[in-house]
């Protein structure tokens, strides 16, 4: 199980969003992204993002004027031929 920290401080709508789905396209299920940001519209993107993906928000925190969201990658299902 991999972390990957990706530090998007700075950046505005919609690349936050953006570069999130981005990075969620290269984990494996059950890898986590955390995701630094300082757009307060994240705090209405990334959930909406997430949602969408079908992932799962492990934890959203504040420090100063950083939010970081901590995400969970889903596995893909199995859908092997089993006959």
């Amino acid at each position: 199980m991999a972390k990957l920290v990706l530090d998007l401080t700075g950046l505005k709508c919609p690349l936050p969003v953006l570069k999130t789905r981005k990075a969620l396209t290269t984990l494996a299920g059950g890898d986590r992204l955390e995701v630094r940001c300082t757009d307060p519209m994240a705090l209405i993107d990334i959930p909406v993002l997430i949602q969408q993906t079908g992932d799962r928000i492990e934890d959203t925190t504040r420090q100063d004027d950083t939010i970081i969201f901590v995400i969970a990658k889903t596995p893909l299902p199995d859908c092997s031929d089993e006959r």
